[in-house]
């Protein structure tokens, strides 16, 4: 399975002086302030902070999930706040790989449906589905278990399930927002041993969001951000 579809070390996603504010006046909230970051292909990258800091605000701005009240974003030159919801949307389906806390599985679809559901979305023909499937499933090492049902299925089983949904169609880029919250550390472990494998392996590029410091030192990057600015870079 090969994500050889960009050079290494070119900028994959950039934020420019990124603003996202809701509502407004007295009552408005400024979850991010000009934010600013370039990242690089093949690096697993973290975004850090508290609750509220603005990390998932920024998470979705990269992407594509909102739009930001000023700045840009550019994935891979492209500046995609201006194009359409169309693209927008293409974009997100064929480009990109989301991970959700919430594993976000159909219950009643086996691990392999659940898979194979999420490249039918993608848009991949159909002759790939059970080569992709089986192939992302056996990386996430769940092929021996790709007939069983979600609540057949551990905590960390499921994220892989999730995992592997969203590598399936191979992406370029993946997001994921905290995936390790709802984890034992053993569990959150392991997840984070797949996304090591796919940064050194299949040279994806991955962000996360977290607040988990043993996370921070696996990472070859983290961002900190406090009150919607970046703050830290390390």
């Amino acid at each position: 399975m090969s994500i050889d579809k960009f050079p290494a070390r070119e900028p994959i996603i950039q934020a420019v002086n990124v603003t996202r504010t809701f509502g407004k006046g007295s009552a408005a909230v400024h979850a991010l302030r000009g934010a600013n970051l370039s990242i690089t292909s093949g690096r697993l990258v973290a975004l850090k902070g508290r609750s509220g800091s603005g990390k998932t605000t920024l998470l979705n701005m990269l992407g594509a999930l909102d739009q930001p009240s000023e700045g840009a974003v550019y994935f891979l030159g492209q500046d995609v706040t201006v194009i359409s919801d169309k693209k927008r949307n293409e974009l997100r389906r064929t480009q990109l790989g989301l991970i959700f806390q919430s594993f976000a599985l159909v219950p009643y679809m086996s691990a392999f449906e659940n898979v194979e559901f999420g490249l039918r979305i993608a848009g991949v023909p159909s002759a790939h589905y059970r080569d992709y499937s089986e192939q992302a499933l056996d990386y996430v090492g769940l092929k021996p278990r790709m007939k069983h049902r979600p609540f057949e299925l551990s905590g960390g089983e499921q994220q892989r399930v999730a995992i592997a949904r969203a590598i399936a169609h191979k992406p370029k880029l993946l997001l994921a927002d905290e995936p390790t919250a709802e984890l034992d550390s053993r569990m959150g472990l392991q997840v984070m041993k797949v996304f090591k494998d796919l940064v050194q392996h299949e040279g994806m590029t991955i962000i996360l969001t977290t607040h988990d410091p043993a996370i921070m030192e696996i990472v070859d990057q983290v961002y900190a951000l406090e009150d919607g600015y970046i703050v830290e870079e390390s």
